[in-house]
């Protein structure tokens, strides 16, 4: 099958994928006022605003009722991804129902969280749950320290992907570049995480808070190395791997301790 460009895939076939899902499940929308305005909206744009312009299509055509809309991409959602893999090439479709609760949800934060919450089990909630630590910063933490414990190894992703101070394509969580302690609870929590999904990501975070808060991410690291085990091993090289590149010593000792 020829390649595609991941934008071309948020077009007028995505809205009418959409619309025929609403309908299955006796959701009303006017499917050809919703296919026209998202072929014609989205031709000139890129990714990120494609995937935004079919999410405020969606408001504009369900009901605007922000409650009511989120039960509806529920009900569409279907089975959930038992793979570590697939997330955009199989269940794409759903970031615009992502972008929708980021954009729309704020101000319902119970809602928005249960939303997400069955969103990464499919896709990923890791962009959509930013501007709510930004927002309800001790609530979302609350949140995500309790599902770094669930059972669905999307959630615990999710609940380390989502605090990265600097995850890319996404804006920067200055609260925790300058301060990333309030976060690390949840990385503790995961430190001897089976799933390799879960432990790349927790790698990544500590990665990211080496480069600004060097000491805090050192300190993390020695205490892990102590009776770690080999997904611990592997965390701990994986989020030293920058530092290894420059033949840092303290992490190249670290890593062969």
């Amino acid at each position: 099958m020829a390649y595609k460009q991941l934008k071309l895939w948020f077009d007028g076939d995505l809205a009418e994928l959409l619309a025929n899902k609403f309908s299955e499940n006796n959701i009303e929308l006017d499917k050809v006022s919703f296919v026209q305005n998202v072929t014609e909206k989205s031709e000139p744009l890129e990714l990120k605003d494609r995937v935004e312009c079919i999410a405020d299509e969606l408001k504009s055509h369900l009901s605007g009722d922000i409650e009511k809309d989120v039960h509806y991409f529920m009900q569409i959602l279907g089975p959930e991804n038992e793979k570590e893999t697939g997330m955009f090439k199989e269940f794409y479709w759903i970031m615009p129902l992502a972008k929708y609760v980021e954009k729309y949800g704020l101000e319902h934060f119970d809602l928005s969280m249960q939303a997400i919450y069955e969103i990464t089990k499919r896709n990923t909630g890791e962009y959509t749950i930013r501007p709510f630590l930004e927002h309800h910063q001790d609530q979302t933490l609350a949140t995500l320290l309790n599902w770094s414990k669930d059972p669905n190894k999307h959630v615990r992703r999710l609940s380390s992907e989502g605090v990265r101070p600097r995850l890319p394509w996404a804006n920067k969580l200055d609260a925790f570049i300058e301060d990333p302690t309030p976060i690390l609870p949840i990385l503790e929590n995961l430190k001897d995480d089976p799933s390799k999904y879960v432990q790349k990501s927790v790698a990544n975070c500590l990665n990211d808070i080496l480069k600004d808060n060097p000491e805090v991410g050192k300190n993390v690291l020695e205490s892990w190395s102590k009776d770690a085990g080999k997904e611990r091993k592997w965390i701990i090289k994986h989020a030293l791997r920058s530092l290894i590149k420059k033949k840092d010593m303290w992490a190249i000792n670290l890593t062969q301790g």
